[in-house]
């Protein structure tokens, strides 16, 4: 793969068709003079680049966030791989650009990604928890419903954040036979498992959250660490988990963990508490993904 350095860039970038490859919000806000756009994390990054290269012998040159990312390399890649013959990318692209303090186009915009100031509402409409209960032949999958929350931020550090979800709620979507379905949820709100009737929530309070140094987007960025209450017993939980800003007004987290379900009264089938369970075997762990969404109040 043929590179430039950035004085043959300057040499060369007006004879050639400068791509700018990482994605559309990040070209609007700083970019090289005289450079287009087609993002490599899209699956149309090959038909864009033929709608602006359609000749695959015209020179073409690559740049991205440089440093260590893969971006250009990558793009590099797949345009040698379905024919383009003149392709050459700028390893150092807009960082060393900026770095030797040299002109850009666009809005110049704000691109942090650091978590906005403030207290948000968890919106209950579109946060849930997929949860996954195994035994050793078989598994259920389904969700819960959030019925309130709320996340608090300051100076861009998350700082605490409290969930309560919906017991009544208990969805299973894997079972299509609905009057089986409807006899699982009913064997998950009983005693056996939730006791929804006399516990019909849950609640998550996080009183500490630390952020983690070493994360890269889409990895934990933060450990939470606080009590969770089910089926009225209170016990420490803490995990893993990503919190990031979706736009200035906007939050979105994720996280997942097994909690262990006899650690609140939850003991049926339980290999530890009972012998000779068989085929009657419930693990003790339960799978829980929260995908949570809030809005700045």
């Amino acid at each position: 793969m043929k590179t430039l350095s950035i004085t043959e860039l300057q040499a060369q970038k007006n004879t050639a068709t400068l791509i700018h490859v990482l994605p559309e919000e990040h070209f609007a806000c700083n970019h090289l003079p005289g450079a287009v756009n087609a993002c490599v994390y899209e699956m149309v990054f090959l038909s864009k680049v033929a709608e602006l290269v359609p000749d695959k012998t015209a020179a073409v040159i690559l740049y991205g966030a440089g440093g260590d990312s893969l971006d250009a390399t990558t793009a590099a890649e797949k345009l040698t791989k379905v024919g383009y013959t003149n392709v050459t990318v700028f390893p150092g692209g807009i960082a060393e650009w900026q770095q030797n303090n040299l002109p850009l186009e666009g809005t110049r915009a704000d691109s942090s990604t650091a978590t906005p100031h403030g207290h948000y509402d968890i919106d209950t409409e579109t946060s849930l928890v997929r949860w996954t209960g195994r035994n050793l032949f078989n598994h259920h999958h389904g969700i819960l419903k959030l019925s309130a929350g709320h996340i608090d931020v300051q100076n861009g550090v998350l700082q605490s954040a409290r969930f309560t979800l919906d017991m009544n709620s208990i969805a299973c979507e894997d079972l299509v036979d609905t009057a089986y379905n409807a006899m699982l949820i009913r064997h998950l709100r009983d005693d056996d498992f939730f006791a929804v009737d006399r516990f019909p929530t849950a609640e998550f309070i996080c009183d500490r959250a630390y952020p983690l140094p070493s994360c890269t987007p889409g990895t934990p960025n933060y450990t939470l660490h606080g009590t969770i209450t089910l089926r009225g017993v209170t016990q420490p939980l803490s995990f893993p988990a990503v919190i990031a800003a979706a736009d200035s007004d906007h939050l979105t987290g994720q996280a997942q963990f097994e909690l262990d379900r006899t650690q609140f009264g939850s003991h049926y089938g339980s290999g530890r508490l009972f012998a000779f369970l068989g085929k009657h075997v419930v693990n003790d762990h339960v799978h829980l993904h929260i995908k949570l969404h809030a809005k700045r109040c």
